[in-house]
């Protein structure tokens, strides 16, 4: 009998052939009833980025030859892909997230899924099956990390990107490409653009809540346009990328700024001519910012400078989807535009006033990408982890 059972638990051990790791999502999410599955109180789980998230799943009773099968509906591609399987004795983990994901196994019927260190990629919905022979069942439950969209273009203009380069710029700037259901909120929320650009399952769209004639016409009603699938090659669009807060930094002030010498607000006719060298404040900047924090480095600081500014300090030059994250989590407000990674000169304003753009909304505004060499603003820095 022992033997029997050795044997197999080592069959549990054998990697299913790769039909089984990726598969098409087949059935309805929830059966209308469980026999074995505890149907979750609730089937959202909220986390930030860098957090440990657990999704539950207990069984109410412990079938014979059982298993149980941890899987991801990957949003690119909606392909299911395997993360973890166990008989209740052994376990064999699958796929990228391998090395982050352990059952929690509080008592002998919790086969509950415990995500460490989460990343932008893990948000998603996610499914845990229990394997018996006729009798299989499952319960659906979604990640869910609370981030915001914002569009992006390259320094040489708009519809620049294939897909493939979308992605990558967006993964340059500390996010992803959103998807649908991302892009959908935003717009809900107020995300009014009129570019259109890629979201992750290769499709084009572009949110409208204010019709008007540059953007469709004034006869079509305010919502998330498409032009569907393109072709991923061929097709050039803009991006819309998701970033969410890091653990520790969401509702957290950010510094206000660092430096003593006083700087205009955008738009300044002494804010356009250049300085003849960059300016040294008089005592270190932000010597405590916490990880996960961008802050202001006052200055007249060419593009070189701002990165060497931020790397005397600890820091490194924050990056645009670090900004948006501070301007939409930490409350980050300033009037003063500063050099970013990508080369971009950009201000986060929550709290709209005359002086700082004049424009009635929040939101990350933005001077583009002037010369590298003009020693006009001065730089967000980001302190990492």
């Amino acid at each position: 009998m022992h033997r029997l059972l050795l044997l197999s638990s080592l069959w549990l051990l054998v990697a299913p052939p790769a039909s089984s790791i990726f598969q098409r999502p087949t059935g309805s999410p929830a059966p209308s009833h469980l026999q074995y599955l505890l149907e979750p109180l609730h089937t959202t789980v909220h986390t930030q980025r860098g957090a440990t998230a657990t999704l539950p799943c207990v069984l109410r009773a412990l079938p014979r030859n059982y298993r149980v099968k941890w899987s991801k509906v990957e949003p690119a591609n909606y392909r299911e892909n395997i993360i973890i399987i166990t008989n209740g004795l052994y376990h064999k983990n699958y796929g990228p997230l391998s090395p982050r994901v352990r059952l929690r196994h509080s008592h002998r019927y919790d086969a509950s899924l415990t995500i460490t260190d989460v990343t932008l990629e893990d948000e998603g919905r996610y499914r845990c099956q229990l394997v018996n022979g006729l009798e299989d069942e499952s319960i659906s439950l979604t990640l869910h990390l609370e981030g915001i969209v914002f569009p992006y273009q390259p320094s040489n203009g708009r519809y620049k990107f294939n897909y493939h380069e979308a992605k990558r710029a967006c993964e340059q700037q500390d996010s992803r490409l959103a998807t649908y259901q991302q892009l959908y909120k935003a717009w809900t929320e107020g995300l009014d653009w009129c570019n259109a650009g890629w979201i992750l399952d290769g499709t084009v769209h572009y949110p409208i809540i204010n019709s008007r004639e540059p953007c469709g016409g004034r006869l079509l009603l305010p919502g998330v346009r498409t032009y569907g699938a393109r072709d991923k090659q061929k097709d050039r669009f803009d991006a819309f990328c998701f970033t969410s807060a890091l653990q520790g930094s969401a509702g957290v002030p950010c510094p206000s700024h660092c430096g003593t010498e006083p700087q205009h607000p955008p738009g300044f006719a002494s804010r356009l001519v250049p300085r003849r060298s960059s300016v040294v404040a008089a005592h270190p900047p932000c010597p405590h910012p916490s990880p996960g924090q961008v802050y202001f480095i006052r200055g007249h600081l060419n593009f070189k400078e701002a990165g060497q500014a931020c790397r005397n300090h600890g820091a490194a030059i924050a990056k645009v989807g670090q900004l948006y994250s501070a301007w939409k989590f930490s409350q980050l407000d300033r009037c003063d535009g500063g050099w970013l990674a990508d080369g971009s000169v950009r201000y986060p304003i929550t709290t709209p006033r005359e002086r700082c753009g004049g424009l009635p909304d929040p939101g990350v505004r933005s001077f583009g990408f002037p010369s590298k060499e003009l020693r006009t603003y001065g730089t967000y820095c980001f302190v990492g982890k």
